[in-house]
C-alpha cells in the first residue's frame, strides 16, 4: 500500500502521484474521474465536464428557449428548435426579409415581394414586385385614347386599332394624298373634305397617273439601255424555226426583225432580218439576210455613209470547221458602197428592207448541213470597222 502510483487517469491529464493506500481518497475529488449526473439523466461524467453536460448536453437539464423563452427539459428543447414559431427566419420565398416562423404565412400571403399575384387585367400571374412593371405594359390593361376622344378607355393591344380604324379626334391626311391633296385634319370631318373635293382629287389623279406613266416609260428607257448590245456583234438566237418556216412558206414576205444593236456605245444602231423562205431572187428557195442602218442617239456625231464591213454567219451546231479551227457554218460579208443610199444617214422612218443577201443559204444546204437542232438557228452579224474589204 505504500507503492508510489500515478492517478488511473493520468491519461486525461492528471498528475497527481502518490501511495496507493491515497487512490482511493483522491478518486473521490479527482476531476478526471466520472460520477453520476445529478440530474440522473444515466450519463457517466468526468467532474470536469459536468458543468457542460448540465449545461448544455443533459437531456434532463432544464432550459429556456432563447426565442420564446419557455422552459424546456434538454431532450424538450432540442425537439423544440427549429419549430419555434418565435424564431425569425427568413423568407422561403426568398425576398430577403426575415419573419417570425409563426408569421410566415402571413408574410407570405400579404407582404412578401415574391408572392404571386395575378394580373387583374391579363390573368396572367408575376411576383408582386414586378407587376407594377408588368402594369405599364400589359396588353389589356385599360389606356384612354391619345386623342382624347369620347370613346374608351380601350385595351392596350386594342389602341392602335382604335387610332387607325375608329378615333374621330386623330388627325389624318386625305385619303388622296399622294396624288397631292393636302387636307389634314380630323377623321370625322375627312368624308365631308371628300365629297367636296371630288372634281379636284380627280385632277390630282389624272396628273399622278401621267407622272407615273413617265416614270414608266424613263424605267423602260433605262432597262432597255441595260440590255442593248453595244458589242458590235448580234448573235441571234432564232426558236421554233419548223413553225417559223412553215408560217412564212403560207405567208409571202414573212420577216423577221432582230433586236436592234450598236456598233459601239456611242456608235451606228443597226438591226439584222431575215427571209425564211426568201425575199427577191431568193424566194421559195433560199433564205435571205439583210441588214440595215436605224436612227440613233449619237447619229449627229457620227461619220455618214456608214461604211463598215457587216459579216452574216450562220453557224453549224455541233460540228468544227476543217481542221478544228472553230465552228463549221455558212458565211457571206460585205463594205458598203459609199453611194448607196442603205447607209446614208437614216431618216426617222429608216428604209425598209436594207442591203444584204437574197440568196444567202439554200433550204436544200439548210436541211443537209447541221444548221438546225433542237428547232433553233444561230446566225451571227458582225460588224467590223477595220476591215475595208469583204471576207
Amino acid at each position: 500500500m505504500g507503492s508510489l502510483v500515478f492517478c488511473i487517469h493520468h491519461k486525461q491529464g492528471c498528475k497527481w502521484s502518490d501511495e496507493l493506500r491515497k487512490l482511493k481518497a483522491h478518486l473521490n475529488t479527482c476531476k478526471h474521474d466520472a460520477i453520476q449526473c445529478p440530474n440522473k439523466c444515466g450519463s457517466q461524467i468526468p467532474r470536469v465536464m459536468m458543468t457542460d453536460h448540465l449545461a448544455f448536453t443533459c437531456i434532463l437539464r432544464r432550459a429556456i428557449c432563447e426565442f420564446c423563452n419557455v422552459e424546456f427539459t434538454g431532450i424538450g428543447l432540442e425537439e423544440h428548435a427549429g419549430t419555434c414559431s418565435s424564431e425569425p427566419i427568413y423568407c422561403e420565398s426568398k425576398c430577403g426579409t426575415r419573419v417570425l416562423r409563426g408569421r410566415m404565412s402571413i408574410h407570405r400571403a400579404k407582404d412578401c415581394a415574391k408572392r404571386l399575384r395575378r394580373c387583374p387585367h391579363c390573368g396572367r400571374e408575376f411576383c408582386a414586385d414586378t407587376l407594377a412593371v408588368h402594369g405599364a405594359t400589359c396588353p389589356r390593361s385599360p389606356v384612354p385614347c391619345p386623342q382624347r376622344c369620347d370613346a374608351g378607355p380601350f385595351a392596350r393591344a386594342d389602341l392602335d386599332a382604335h387610332l387607325r380604324d375608329e378615333c374621330k379626334a386623330l388627325t389624318v391626311p386625305c385619303t388622296f394624298k399622294e396624288a397631292g391633296c393636302r387636307f389634314k385634319g380630323p377623321r370625322h370631318l375627312l368624308e365631308a373634305h371628300l365629297e367636296a373635293n371630288t372634281s379636284a382629287h380627280l385632277s390630282l389623279m389624272v396628273a399622278l397617273s401621267g407622272r407615273q406613266g413617265q416614270q414608266i416609260n424613263m424605267l423602260k428607257s433605262a432597262m432597255a439601255k441595260l440590255s442593248t448590245n453595244y458589242t458590235g456583234t448580234l448573235l441571234w438566237k432564232i426558236t421554233d424555226w419548223s413553225v417559223k418556216m412553215q408560217e412564212a412558206k403560207t405567208k409571202d414576205g414573212l420577216e423577221l426583225v432582230s433586236p436592234p444593236f450598236y456598233t459601239s456605245q456611242y456608235g451606228y444602231k443597226l438591226q439584222a432580218s431575215m427571209f425564211l423562205n426568201g425575199n427577191g431572187p431568193g424566194e421559195g428557195t433560199h433564205v435571205s439576210v439583210y441588214i440595215k442602218v436605224l436612227p440613233g442617239e449619237y447619229d449627229a456625231l457620227l461619220k455618214w455613209p456608214f461604211s463598215h464591213s457587216v459579216t452574216f454567219t450562220l453557224f453549224e451546231q455541233g460540228t468544227l470547221g476543217s481542221g478544228g479551227g472553230g465552228q463549221g457554218g455558212v458565211a457571206e460579208s460585205f463594205v458598203p458602197d459609199p453611194t448607196w443610199e442603205n447607209f446614208q444617214r437614216p431618216s426617222t422612218e429608216p428604209d425598209a428592207l436594207g442591203f444584204g443577201f437574197p440568196r444567202f443559204v439554200s433550204h436544200d444546204l439548210l436541211n443537209r448541213r447541221p444548221f438546225v437542232r433542237d428547232d433553233t438557228v444561230f446566225l451571227r452579224v458582225k460588224v467590223d470597222p477595220s476591215k475595208i474589204v469583204a471576207v
